[in-house]
């Protein structure tokens, strides 16, 4: 069961990175190996505060960018290849590590949104689906419940659910409604927080704004409806213009929806640049940890955080070959890995990892899967499955950049539907806290069983095993989520 163990490697993670803080006695001095431009570590001490990180970062001629004392991390910004050997072994410091497999930082895209904001509307409180426009090809909203769940409520318009990904189109007629200005932020600058509208909507991708559809696309009688129409979207932009989505910018966006009140995140998204972050390699253990410590500390403030399992088609419970780590070099190198390699967020202990089901509720050809790894399914769409609806589409229906909407699929769009259900949830049983509403989700889900035989590609052959047997569990983890019985149907 990868999940317990990634949370066991959170809990432990402080105590054997101690043992490499000491110098080794026989070890020769580590040369100094200047990269050709600065790039970004991340320098964990023990405990709370910062002081010695920052100190542990200065002395190892490193400059601090950004601190979370909240947790014990700070970003540091360094040209010297062997600054994160000299920051491990300064007092205090547990872990150091780069956290972009030693790219050089990259600049600023060169793409500006036109940054409009229209604030927040007087939200709405239930209705007919089928009024809105588009909602004949809505088929998710159908698959779950949501529908029926919205004749008795569109969600507690006290609750947010804090978008971490691309940014989110804050005019667009579905969606303007429902953003919320005042909480939304862009962390894709080596993980400084930016409030301004320009930084937190988007530049280059629509990802972000099609999952803010599928979560609360607003009731008004044009375009799809959301799982949650009524509640509150933040922008939380951890996703920069080349595309990735670094460690810094995951911790940020925790970090400032824990501080911020959110109840619920969705994260759309793996950790760049690692497919899998292995525990055993030096360099990338002390991210784990970093992201561990923010997901802790988001739990602690009574967070949700809702994370899509990967498209990977892999089986996350079983050895892995990576051939696509990192991903931001031109010459990734094919890795065996094992029980202590995580996709991160979805593995970390302290979240809901979500795998995705096409239009006939049976795991996507896509979707990563994995019993003891995921926790519950969603409709994420696929495209080799036709919907029972006027476009015969099995992929999602959402909103999309320049005000119109569009079809994705991937588990990318199944997390936002789990996100969506556990924002009713979370509002309509509002003395449950976060451990309690995840039980809540996974007790409500309704189990599907494991296919006979699984041939999504139609070549004769079984694709991919299900364990779980009629719970489906390898697949679906506790089953389906359900909107209905989230509001109390």
């Amino acid at each position: 069961m990868r999940k317990a163990v990634a949370t066991c490697a959170a809990t432990g993670a402080a105590a054997s990175f101690a043992v490499l803080s000491a110098p080794a006695q026989a070890a020769p001095p580590v040369p100094s190996e200047p990269l050709a431009s600065p790039t970004s570590f991340v320098v964990l001490q023990a405990g709370k505060g910062t002081d010695k990180a920052t100190a542990a970062v200065k002395a190892a001629g490193g400059t601090v960018v950004q601190e979370w004392p909240q947790i014990g991390v700070v970003i540091a910004q360094a040209s010297d290849g062997a600054f994160d050997d000299k920051a491990r072994k300064r007092p205090g410091v547990v872990a150091a590590g780069p956290t972009r497999a030693m790219s050089a930082l990259a600049g600023a895209g060169n793409v500006v949104p036109d940054g409009e904001v229209t604030g927040l509307g007087p939200g709405t409180s239930g209705g007919d689906d089928t009024k809105e426009a588009l909602n004949a090809d809505q088929w998710d909203m159908r698959q779950i419940g949501a529908d029926k769940a919205h004749r008795k409520t569109d969600g507690n318009r006290a609750i947010t659910v804090g978008v971490l990904d691309s940014g989110i189109e804050a005019d667009h007629s579905d969606l303007a409604a429902n953003v919320d200005p005042s909480q939304s932020v862009s962390c894709n600058d080596r993980g400084v927080p930016n409030t301004n509208p320009k930084a937190w909507q988007p530049t280059t991708s629509d990802h972000g704004t099609h999952v803010a559809g599928t979560i609360a696309g607003a009731r008004n009688g044009t375009g799809i409806v959301g799982v949650a129409p009524n509640v509150k979207l933040a922008a939380v932009k951890v996703v920069d213009d080349d595309g990735y989505i670094y460690p810094e910018y995951a911790i940020c966006g925790f970090v400032w929806a824990a501080d911020k009140g959110m109840e619920v995140t969705n994260n759309s998204y793996f950790i760049d640049p690692y497919f899998l972050w292995c525990k055993a390699e030096p360099e990338q253990r002390p991210v784990i940890e970093a992201v561990n410590r923010a997901l802790k500390y988001s739990e602690k403030k009574d967070v949700v955080n809702v994370a899509a399992a990967g498209n990977s088609g892999w089986d996350l419970s079983k050895p892995i070959t990576d051939t696509g780590s990192p991903n931001n070099t031109d010459d990734p190198q094919p890795r065996e890995t094992d029980h202590r390699c995580y996709d991160i967020p979805a593995e970390a202990g302290n979240t809901v990892a979500v795998s995705s089901v096409g239009p006939t509720a049976v795991k996507s050809y896509f979707s990563n899967y994995g019993r003891g790894v995921v926790d519950v399914a969603a409709p994420g769409g696929d495209s080799r499955v036709p919907a029972d609806t006027p476009s015969k589409n099995g992929r999602i229906l959402s909103t999309v950049v320049g005000g119109g909407w569009g079809y994705k699929q991937g588990t990318s769009m199944a997390s936002p539907h789990a996100a969506g259900v556990v924002a009713l949830l979370r509002g309509t049983q509002t003395g449950l806290n976060a451990k309690q509403t995840i039980s809540t989700l996974k007790r409500q889900a309704n189990p599907l069983a494991c296919p006979e035989f699984y041939d999504q590609d139609r070549d004769g052959v079984n694709d991919a095993t299900c364990e779980g047997k009629k719970q489906g569990s390898g697949y679906y983890g506790a089953g389906l989520v359900d909107a209905l019985k989230a509001v109390g149907g």
